[in-house]
């Protein structure tokens, strides 16, 4: 008796400690990335960079700022972030509630998901591209629109679903059985996953405004603030993208618009964990 007990404990503790060493690989990795591009960037990082657009000799010198790619990338991802919330939630709605989950078609609708998630985001762009050639669109702030919203949709849906799990059948059950209808019932279960939800869509713009791969094809490039919506518009991504391979001292702006882009998502994911508590705190 002596012997399991002590073999169960030691198995426990074995166990702890690899839990609390993979913790710790996480967060030195996270630490090491944002110290990186904050030790780097800081350096290079002023005021004329992000309230300036580039000067006439940005190409061949350090001259002017990238705010044409900061306004560049809010440009494509809010409303494409915008076109994937009004497209997902519905979605997720109509997959827990209308056909619950057990239903055929809710099953292959997840799995459909499940394949678009995993999907590179580089292969997304690729097929936009191809099919804005199709169609005789060029490399513009729309494409890139489309795209990005494209790479949201997924993300958004299969978040979504999973915060919808957790709500209790009992709950929907209860609620019909109170003679309530479907709309009002799904006002109820919109009351519980709300905070999940408005965290999924803050997780997907920061992870939507973060790539490159996907705008390279479709939003083009440009050292021009976008006129409209068929004009090529520049984004943080590629601006890093394309200066990091460049000689100095393109390497040390691409650091500082990294900073940039660091912030921006880490702000993102403050605000959606400050949102989440505010709205799970009125819930209860």
């Amino acid at each position: 008796m002596d012997k399991k007990w002590q073999a169960k404990h030691i198995e426990e503790a074995v166990m702890h400690v690899l839990m609390v060493l993979a913790a710790l690989v996480v967060v030195g990795v996270v630490l090491s990335i944002v110290w990186t591009v904050f030790s780097h960037g800081i350096e290079a990082l002023s005021w004329e960079m992000v309230s300036r657009v580039p000067g006439k000799d940005w190409n061949t010198e350090d001259d002017g700022g990238f705010l044409n790619a900061i306004l560049g990338s809010l440009w494509v991802v809010l409303p494409a972030a915008v076109a994937g919330a009004c497209i997902s939630i519905p979605v997720v709605f109509y997959m827990t509630m209308y056909k619950r989950r057990s239903d055929k078609l809710s099953y292959i609708a997840r799995l459909a998901y499940d394949i678009l998630y995993g999907i590179p985001s580089i292969v997304y762009g690729a097929f936009a591209f191809m099919v804005m050639v199709w169609v005789g669109i060029r490399a513009s702030t729309l494409g890139g629109i489309l795209v990005t919203t494209l790479l949201i949709i997924p993300i958004m849906v299969r978040s979504g679903d999973e915060i919808a799990k957790t709500v209790p059948d009992e709950m929907v059950d209860a609620a019909y059985s109170l003679g309530a209808t479907k709309w009002e019932t799904l006002k109820v279960l919109l009351r519980q996953v709300l905070p999940g939800m408005v965290t999924a869509f803050l997780l997907a713009i920061g992870k939507a405004i973060g790539d490159a791969a996907a705008v390279m094809f479709t939003a083009g490039f440009s050292d021009r603030m976008a006129g409209s919506l068929s004009d090529p518009t520049a984004t943080l991504p590629l601006a890093i993208f394309n200066w990091i391979t460049m000689p100095d001292p393109f390497p040390d702006r691409a650091y500082a618009a990294a900073l940039v882009l660091t912030v921006i998502v880490l702000l993102l994911s403050l605000g959606s964990r400050r949102i989440t508590r505010r709205l799970t705190r009125h819930n209860r």
